[in-house]
């Protein structure tokens, strides 16, 4: 498409408005005002035609995939082609989505003379985590008389990963993610013997009789005793809720990144859905269980199965977990804990430390969670964890209530707060610990969790 430019604008101004003047004013000067206005247009006609021949053969490619972290910088690679390998100022914008935030709108390059392809970076940011598509970009390019700029759409292909940002959840367990190497190991008594099958040995008196190898003593004609160890690498499995329940706004404290679009800025409070702080803190999760050379898997359900992923450890195995989760997304449907503990049980054969992030608040959603419980905690320990309601705290714990509206929200607040207490007690006496805690610190009690149970082998 060709549009007219500020200078055609002048100039017409400079040109054609004195000589239609001079037409109207001064009769006999009609033939020269009218050749002198057409060699205008004809100049104005040539400048057009060379404007639109200014783009043909023009080529911009990007970086096919690209993986960003929420709310940090990243630059996109454009590489431009230039056929005529001329001299040439184009001005570039890209078709950012709203959840890529560029750090200029356009940008005008100048390519060099002599020269097939060009290049330069484009930075960004992303506000969310997600997975994006640029698929067009607006090229333009002035006439050389700089009369008409010239513009059109290129396709583009260019897939724009953004993870979750887990930086300030892994600062605040730096002691752990610090490697020291072999220095400052000491020694940690074992409890138990294990449940491992290590070897077949004979028999030594004194053996108890559950661990005699009843095949092999028939085959050697010799008692024969089986011997165990204690297992160095456990599973641990994140099972997170992505319905309904997931989807209600949390207060959080994030760190904002600095760029063109957003001021300089402290610490500051800001609303997000419990999914965002489940994804972050499941993330590290599996970091520190990397670190404590557990096997990691992740499942995550709504009214169905979403996603499982056995555990496992590893690099490669830990950025499938990522691929799996940063483009997870909270459904308006209520959660399916039948379907889900049927899965557990078909899939699990091997005792595993569960982790649900969920929530429990609502009574429908408990009672079922309850009832499935009774099949789980047998042959795993669970540990159930939810973000703390908004309001949800004893009576009389807020000093700051100025009016009887305020009374009656408080008295809502520990009605609800009675019942998760409740709620606490009744899966306490099937072995499952259930825990409410803060969006801020949600990631490093996790981990905690996760360590305590190392330390007291009670998996």
């Amino acid at each position: 498409m060709i549009v007219p430019r500020t200078r055609l604008l002048i100039w017409f101004a400079l040109v054609v408005v004195p000589f239609a003047t001079l037409a109207g004013l001064v009769p006999g000067t009609t033939p020269l005002a009218l050749a002198a206005m057409a060699i205008f247009v004809l100049v104005l006609a040539v400048d057009a035609w060379r404007a639109v021949r200014l783009l043909e053969g023009v080529e911009l490619n990007l970086t096919p995939l690209i993986r960003a972290t929420q709310e940090r910088m990243f630059t996109i690679a454009v590489l431009v082609r230039n056929p005529s390998q001329r001299a040439r100022t184009l001005r570039i914008a890209l078709a950012f989505p709203a959840e890529l935030i560029p750090s200029v709108d356009e940008i005008t390059t100048q390519l060099p003379a002599e020269s097939e392809w060009s290049s330069f970076n484009w930075s960004c940011s992303g506000s969310v985590r997600g997975k994006f598509q640029i698929a067009a970009a607006r090229v333009e390019a002035a006439s050389p008389l700089g009369f008409w700029s010239h513009w059109q759409t290129l396709p583009v292909a260019s897939e724009v990963r953004v993870y979750p940002n887990l930086a300030k959840d892994r600062n605040s367990l730096a002691a752990l993610f610090l490697n020291r190497g072999a220095f400052g190991i000491h020694a940690q008594r074992q409890i138990g013997r294990g449940r491992d099958f290590e070897k077949l040995r004979e028999y030594i008196p004194g053996d108890s009789i559950e661990d005699i190898h009843w095949k092999a003593t028939a085959k050697r004609g010799h008692p024969v005793t089986k011997v165990y160890q204690i297992e160095r690498t456990q599973e641990v499995y994140v099972i997170l809720d992505a319905s309904r329940l997931s989807a209600r706004p949390v207060q959080s404290s994030e760190f904002k990144v600095q760029s063109s679009k957003f001021p300089a800025s402290n610490d500051e409070s800001r609303t997000t859905n419990a999914i965002e702080r489940f994804i972050t803190a499941a993330l590290v999760l599996g970091l520190a269980a990397e670190q404590q050379g557990d096997h990691f898997g992740l499942l995550t359900f709504s009214d169905k199965i979403e996603t499982f992923i056995r555990a496992r450890n590893g690099k490669a195995h830990y950025h499938a977990c990522r691929d799996a989760l940063y483009t997870l997304q909270a459904r308006e449907v209520a959660p399916d804990f039948d379907e889900l503990s049927t899965f557990i049980r078909l899939r699990l054969r091997r005792r595993a430390l569960l982790i649900f992030l969920t929530s429990l608040d609502d009574p429908v959603a408990a009672e079922s969670f309850v009832r499935n419980m009774d099949l789980l905690c047998r042959q795993h320990l669970v540990l159930v964890n939810l973000l703390q309601p908004p309001g949800v705290r004893p009576l009389f714990s807020n000093e700051g209530v100025d009016n009887a509206q305020e009374i009656y929200g408080e008295l809502a607040g520990h009605l609800r707060w009675h019942g998760l207490r409740e709620l606490e007690k009744v899966l306490q006496r099937r072995g499952v610990r259930l825990s409410m805690l803060q969006s801020e610190r949600l990631a490093v009690d996790l981990v905690t969790q996760y360590v305590n149970v190392k330390q007291r082998q009670v998996l």
